[in-house]
């Protein structure tokens, strides 16, 4: 995908991913970049940076996706792009609270689904467009000390995949990004913790990264190449991983 002259939409945007996202989108020669986030005073600085437009945006609120997508397709042009990038972490496992897991899945996962309920029919309307969908390594993998996540973040890449399948000859092109750690507020209480295993990456690096990707309409996109092997190793065998999972657990959970 040709970034420049693009319309592009950022949630999550007012730190961290999104905002390097944003940042990196505009340096290509988008024509707009939309910087959505709960955060206004951070979409809007961001936006301002860059010379983009802020909403305030509750990813959480399947209404205010769906006012995002009208008022941007209205206001300023056809979404290009949709980077469905906002997203949350909750530790613990089953015994966490119904309403952290209910908030987690919210954003973890349908705010990707709603992004893509309206938005890929106006796309397939006109012929095509773009979704990354920002998940985690642990999508693909697990993450260790929170069940919430692992479940959510293996739901985005599900979903994701299956617009790929579904939409892929409709003209609709799908990413999913899957990060190990990156520098930002999520990560900022635990610096040392497991997803930080293979070192902690600047979100500058991630959206360089994620540029040329995009620029190679790649599927999967890997911050940390490390992760493709670890994905071999989980389907050369299964029981192993588990194994070496659980030696993980013991290290970093005591």
């Amino acid at each position: 995908m040709e970034l420049k002259d693009k319309v592009i939409v950022v949630t999550g945007a007012a730190s961290g991913i999104g905002r390097a996202l944003a940042q990196r989108f505009a340096a290509e020669g988008a024509k707009a970049v939309v910087c959505a986030d709960r955060d206004e005073a951070g979409a809007k600085a961001t936006a301002a940076g860059i010379g983009g437009v802020a909403f305030r945006v509750d990813v959480a609120r399947e209404d205010e996706i769906a006012g995002l997508i009208e008022t941007v397709e209205r206001d300023i042009g056809p979404i290009d792009l949709f980077c469905s990038n906002a997203g949350i972490g909750v530790g613990g496992g089953a015994e966490a609270a119904n309403a952290d897991w209910q908030r987690i899945w919210d954003i973890n996962v349908m705010a990707h689904v709603w992004a893509a309920r309206h938005l890929v029919p106006r796309m397939v309307a006109r012929g095509g467009g773009y979704l990354l969908n920002t998940a985690s390594a642990a999508g693909l993998l697990s993450q260790i000390g929170s069940a919430p996540y692992a479940v959510t973040k293996h739901a985005a890449v599900g979903l994701a995949e299956w617009l790929a399948i579904t939409h892929g000859d409709d003209g609709i092109k799908v990413s999913v990004l899957c990060p190990q750690a990156v520098r930002t507020a999520m990560t900022a209480g635990n610096p040392d913790g497991v997803a930080s295993i293979d070192g902690m990456m600047e979100p500058e690096e991630l959206a360089e990264v994620t540029v040329g990707c995009l620029e190679r309409e790649e599927f999967l996109i890997l911050p940390h190449p490390e992760v493709l092997q670890y994905m071999r190793n989980k389907t050369a065998d299964y029981g192993r991983w588990i194994g070496g999972m659980r030696k993980l657990n013991r290290q970093f959970r005591g």
